[in-house]
């Protein structure tokens, strides 16, 4: 059974899920979503784990306040919620933004993190150490979610239109997602200017965060998976050897016939990997 449920961390009340039994694994979604995404992969998995997944800060149900979008922020947000429901470590899976967070999770707290799964995405910071034209052109939004007040301006006019350019480009399987369920999220009173916060902590603080630690040689230790979809923009980057630059321990796959929303585009094809990444000895 997925219970919805609240609690107070880090200073917002935080909206998450919880479901199952046994080893504790956060799902951490990412932009224009909330932690509705996973519900294609939550029952199967909770059959051998306690699954929590959270609105993160600014997203869904939980608060938007006017600060603490930066990753190491949202990565305490997420922690405190872990121990608080009773847990000394977790694994964590994290998509786009969410794999963000669970990147800098990961980072600052490595006793917390058994292991992290990042899906559909590249280290931040080495996106914009590659950028070029052809990714650029694929990732214009970074930078126009940069600017201040432009972004919820021009959005803010016809929300479904906006998150419906994105759902359009980004997926394979275009009937597989639940696009209502975020539009009517980010409807919600400060919901867009949240999730362009998510965007403008990206530089200077997350970029200030990566190259300090980059540059003392600290690493990912615990066992890492990346998946990417096969018909996005990473299934034309070396993924896995750019995740090696930061993890000792990388394993990864592209998933065939599946755009950027791995969990709902291709669950059947993502939950194997998922099962095995977190029970290997099973």
């Amino acid at each position: 059974m997925n219970r919805l449920e609240m609690m107070n961390v880090n200073g917002i009340r935080m909206h998450y899920r919880i479901a199952g039994d046994g080893p504790a694994v956060v799902l951490l979604h990412g932009w224009p979503q909330t932690g509705h995404c996973w519900h294609k992969v939550t029952e199967p998995l909770a059959r051998t784990h306690t699954v929590i997944t959270p609105d993160l800060r600014g997203y869904g149900l939980t608060d938007k306040p006017k600060h603490g979008f930066d990753k190491r922020t949202m990565a305490q947000d997420v922690s405190e919620l872990v121990t608080k429901l009773g847990f000394e470590t977790t694994s964590v899976i994290g998509h786009d933004r969410g794999g963000r967070v669970g990147h800098r999770w990961a980072l600052d707290r490595p006793e917390q993190v058994e292991r992290l799964a990042v899906l559909d995405i590249a280290p931040t910071r080495e996106m914009w150490r590659l950028l070029d034209t052809e990714i650029a052109s694929g990732y214009w939004h970074w930078l126009f979610h940069l600017q201040p007040d432009l972004p919820e301006l021009l959005a803010g006019k016809d929300v479904a239109a906006y998150l419906g350019y994105f759902f359009e480009k980004w997926t394979f399987q275009r009937h597989a997602i639940d696009t209502e369920v975020y539009v009517k999220a980010f409807e919600r009173p400060g919901a867009l200017r949240a999730g362009f916060d998510d965007y403008r902590a990206s530089f200077p603080d997350d970029a200030a965060a990566d190259d300090a630690d980059f540059e003392a040689g600290k690493r990912l230790r615990m066992p890492v998976l990346a998946l990417w979809g096969g018909k996005g923009l990473l299934g034309k980057l070396p993924t896995v050897e750019i995740w090696r630059k930061y993890a000792d321990d990388v394993q990864g796959a592209a998933i065939e016939e599946c755009g950027h929303f791995l969990p709902e585009e291709a669950p059947e094809r993502v939950l194997p990997y998922l099962h095995k990444f977190l029970s290997p000895g099973a």
